[in-house]
Parts: C-alpha cells; structure tokens; sequence
C-alpha cells in the first residue's frame, strides 16, 4: 500500500479525520475491570484528568468505553454503561473538547446514548452483529463505525498467549478479510456509508500469538478492501509474550507496543487506538515522516 496515499475517515457532517499522518486514538476505559487500566479513569475527575494528558499528548481521538473486553470479563448493561460514560462525554464536550470521540460498546442503547451526549463513532468489538438496533442506529445517526473482528465473545476467550486449546485458522488473514469485508458489505446495504467505515482486524480476539503476527504482516492485504485499518494491539498479551518471552504486567509492554505499532504502520494500519499517547505520538510520527521521504 503507498505509505502516503491518505484517506479520509469521515465521522459525522462536521467531523472528519484525514489520515495525512497515523492517527492516534486514546483508550479511556471508564471501567473497574480493564486488563490495563482498570480502576484508574472510572471517575469523572480521573477521566477528566488522563484525558486533558491525551490531549497535551497529542491525541487525535478518543474512545471511550464502560465495558471490558478482555478475556473473562463478565457483561455490564445498558444502564451502567450509560452511567459510565455518558457524564464522561457530556464533560468533555461542555468544556470545548472537539476531538472526535468513540463510543466502545456492542450495545445500540449505550451507542445511542453516548452519541446524543457528543459521540462521533461507534467502536463494535462485534461488528454489529451482538445487537439487531446497531446498524440501524448507525446507518440513522451518520456516524463513524468501527468493525472488528472477533471469534467469540470476550466472556468465553482467553489471553493469547494462554490457550489451552488454540483458535484453528486455515489463512487467519483471509479468514478475518472475508469476515470483515462481508460485516462492512453488509452495514453499506443497511445504509451505512462506506466512507464512515473502519475495519479492524481484532488483534488478540479470538487469535493466537502467530495469528495476531499473521495478521499484522497481512494487514497490506485487509486494507487493499478499501477501508481504514485499526491497529488494537497496545499493552496485550502477545505484545510481551513476542518481546519479552514471559508472562508479563501489561505496563511492561509499554516499548514493545510501540515497536510493533510502527511495525503494523509498515504493514498498512492508519488509526492506532492506544494507551500510551505520547509514545506512540512521536514514534508514529517519525515513521511516518521517514516514509514520506522515501
């Protein structure tokens, strides 16, 4: 894929996001239960908080989420996703922050809800497929969409590197193209515009720790379906599993999420959902900077 080709990620009538250079989305996880940061911006001030930091740091979006999805996590409903997030966005936007800002959720109440508070997109770890109102809702609202693919629901995966019995894949690459060129195929045919689609191929769900390698050396191949590719691999378990070569705290993998970003920048991805800004920030950028003048 030519490393300067720059397409444009549309969000809403008013917000856009041209991939001139790597995007970098902030994960703010208002839960108690995150692999990474659980417990640590489930509070609006501690939100406000890392959030105002993202910024300085040169965020260029936001995610926000009241769900975890890491292997194991039990489910949170509509009204305590509500509950979480929705002050989180209503904040934000009172206080003049125009980033654009996502929505983590599978749920069209929660979606529905958070874009009403000033959300742009929606990110469905599910592909719209967990809830039969989510398309609609998107297709209505105008809104950004972000599709993943996953093999099973978090509640019934395990960590990437602690399978018992790995996911089996023919071609995980095609596998996953297939599935998320059919998920963006149909969301287009439920009135989604196809330039307000994300795809992202779900590293660490539902994949082994060569799978999540397949598919960031692959990425060239799901981007040639003619989306935006998200890149989701910061602080997971394969990450310091590949870097480390042991079990590892995911603020261990801070260095090595960064290295294999740039490497999944390389290989095609243009939007970078992470946890550490400031790092990525400049790595991306000097990456990207090297690859516009080769």
């Amino acid at each position: 894929m030519d490393p300067i080709h720059t397409p444009t990620w549309t969000l809403s009538d008013t917000r856009a996001i041209d991939l001139d250079r790597p995007c970098v989305v902030c994960i703010v996880n208002a839960t108690p239960d995150s692999f990474s940061d659980g417990g640590q911006h489930n509070t609006l001030d501690s939100a406000m908080r890392y959030v105002e930091r993202a910024i300085r740091d040169g965020a260029d979006m936001l995610d926000i989420g009241g769900e975890s999805t890491r292997p194991g996590a039990e489910r949170v409903g509509v009204e305590e996703q509500i509950n979480r997030v929705v002050p989180i966005i209503e904040a934000l936007r009172k206080r003049g922050v125009d980033l654009p800002i996502s929505i983590d959720t599978t749920l069209g109440g929660v979606a529905s809800a958070a874009l009403s508070a000033g959300a742009d997109a929606i990110n469905d770890v599910s592909a719209m497929t967990e809830d039969p109102e989510m398309l609609p809702l998107a297709a209505s609202a105008g809104c950004g969409v972000v599709l993943m693919h996953r093999l099973v629901a978090p509640d019934r995966d395990s960590f990437s590197d602690q399978y018992q019995d790995e996911p089996v894949y023919e071609d995980v690459v095609s596998e996953v193209g297939a599935h998320l060129r059919a998920r963006a195929q149909d969301a287009q045919e439920r009135g989604v515009d196809p330039s307000r689609i994300v795809l992202d191929p779900g590293l660490g769900f539902g994949k082994s720790v060569e799978d999540n390698l397949r598919l960031i050396r692959g990425t060239h191949k799901l981007a040639e379906l003619g989306y935006p590719v998200m890149s989701g691999l910061s602080r997971k378990s394969f990450v310091g599993r590949i870097a480390l070569d042991r079990d590892s705290d995911p603020s261990e993998r801070v260095r090595a999420s960064v290295g294999m970003s740039v490497a999944h920048l390389l290989a095609g991805a243009r939007i970078f959902r992470v946890h550490d800004v400031a790092e990525h920030r400049q790595a991306l950028d000097a990456a990207w900077g090297t690859l516009r003048y080769v």
